[in-house]
C-alpha cells in the first residue's frame, strides 16, 4: 500500500477497497483466544457441573493454548452465574458451563432476568448422564410395577427425597408421578449425599438420584435400584431396565451439562469452542472420566444444541407447572 499514490485517483480508490475487503475476510477472531477465557459455574466446588467444567476446561486449555479458567459462582440455584454470564461481554472470553437445571429454573423462577433459549449463544454440549431410582431395601418392592402397586394402595405414604427443590432429581419424581398417576411426598434436602444418608436409614422411602452418587449404595446393598431414567440403559449399569422398559414408553430424563455464551459473541468462535468441546469429548482420558461418572458423551453442533436446550425448557416447563412447584 505505500506506492499506492503512483496510482491516478480512479485506480487508488479500487486498490483501497480490495485491501478493505480482503481485511474484511479474515475473521476478526482468528487467533482466538489471545488471553485467559473466564469458565463460570453457578454451583460450588465438586458438584457434576464443576467437574464437567473442570475436564472439558483443561482439554481446551490444550488444544486452544490458552488457559480457561473456571470460576465458581454459586447463588440461586446458578441463577447468578447465568446472569452474569448475559452481561458479560459477547467475545468469547466469559463462557458459562450449566446444565438441566437452568431449563428448569426458567419456569420455576417467576422474575428471571433472562432466558437461556434467546438471550445467549449456544456451544456445545458435554455429555448425559441418567438419574437412578433406588429404594430403601425393607420396602416390599423388588421392580417399577411393585412401586406403582404400593403407591396406588398407599396413596401420600411415600417419600421420596431430592437434591434440592427444582433440580433434576426432584423433576424426575415429579415426572413419574404424572405419568404413573401415583401421589407421593416430595422432601428436598441440601444436596445428594443427605438425601441418600435418610435414604438409607429409612427417612424416606426412595429417591432419583444422580447415577453416579446412587449407584455404589445399590451395588453395596444399602439400597435396591429399579430402574435407570435415560432413554437407554447405562453402560454403567447394564443389568438395570430403564422407566421406559418398564412400562413408561414416554419417560426419558436424562441430566446433562453443556457450554453458552453471550448473546452476540462471534460465530467463529464459537464454531471454533465446539469443535474443540467435541474433539476433546472423544479423548479416551475424557471418556475413561465420563464412565466412571456414568455419563455419556453427547456432542452436538451449536445449532442442535440450541434447539436441544429450547426443547428441555419447554418440557421441564409443563412438568414444573404440573407439579405445582415454586423457587420459594
Amino acid at each position: 500500500m505505500k506506492n499506492l499514490w503512483r496510482f491516478p485517483p480512479l485506480r487508488r480508490a479500487l486498490l483501497s477497497l480490495s485491501a478493505v475487503a480482503a481485511c474484511a475476510a479474515t475473521p476478526a477472531f482468528a487467533d482466538y483466544p489471545e488471553r485467559p477465557v473466564r469458565v463460570l459455574v453457578g454451583f460450588a466446588a465438586g458438584g457434576t457441573t464443576d467437574i464437567a467444567a473442570r475436564i472439558i476446561a483443561a482439554e481446551l486449555s490444550k488444544s486452544l493454548g490458552q488457559t480457561f479458567i473456571v470460576e465458581n459462582k454459586p447463588g440461586a440455584s446458578s441463577n447468578l452465574a447465568t446472569a452474569q454470564t448475559r452481561s458479560a461481554t459477547p467475545d468469547g472470553y466469559t463462557l458459562l458451563v450449566f446444565a438441566v437445571t437452568s431449563a428448569i429454573n426458567q419456569t420455576l423462577f417467576q422474575n428471571l432476568k433472562f432466558d437461556i433459549t434467546t438471550d445467549f449463544e449456544p456451544v456445545a454440549n458435554f455429555f448425559l448422564s441418567p438419574n437412578l431410582l433406588v429404594v430403601n431395601p425393607s420396602l416390599p418392592i423388588k421392580n417399577l410395577k411393585e412401586l406403582v402397586d404400593y403407591a396406588k394402595k398407599n396413596p401420600g405414604k411415600l417419600a421420596f427425597a431430592s437434591a434440592g427443590t427444582g433440580g433434576s432429581t426432584h423433576m424426575a419424581g415429579e415426572l413419574f408421578k404424572i405419568q404413573a398417576g401415583i401421589d407421593m411426598l416430595h422432601v428436598p434436602y441440601k444436596g445428594s449425599a443427605p438425601a441418600l444418608q435418610d435414604l438409607i436409614a429409612g427417612q424416606v422411602q426412595l429417591s432419583f438420584d444422580n447415577l453416579p452418587s446412587a449407584l455404589p449404595h445399590a451395588r453395596g446393598g444399602k439400597l435396591r435400584a429399579l430402574a435407570v431414567t435415560s432413554r437407554e440403559r447405562s453402560p454403567s449399569a447394564p443389568d438395570i431396565p430403564t422407566v421406559a422398559e418398564a412400562g413408561y414408553p414416554d419417560y426419558a430424563v436424562s441430566a446433562w451439562f453443556g457450554m453458552l455464551a453471550p448473546k452476540g459473541t462471534p460465530s467463529d468462535v464459537v464454531m471454533k469452542l465446539n469443535t474443540a468441546v467435541n474433539k476433546a469429548l472423544t479423548d479416551p482420558s475424557v471418556r475413561q472420566k465420563l464412565d466412571q461418572m456414568g455419563a455419556v458423551p453427547a456432542p452436538m453442533t451449536p445449532a442442535e444444541f440450541g434447539r436441544f436446550v429450547k426443547s428441555e425448557t419447554e418440557m421441564w416447563g409443563k412438568v414444573v407447572r404440573a407439579s405445582g412447584a415454586t423457587s420459594e
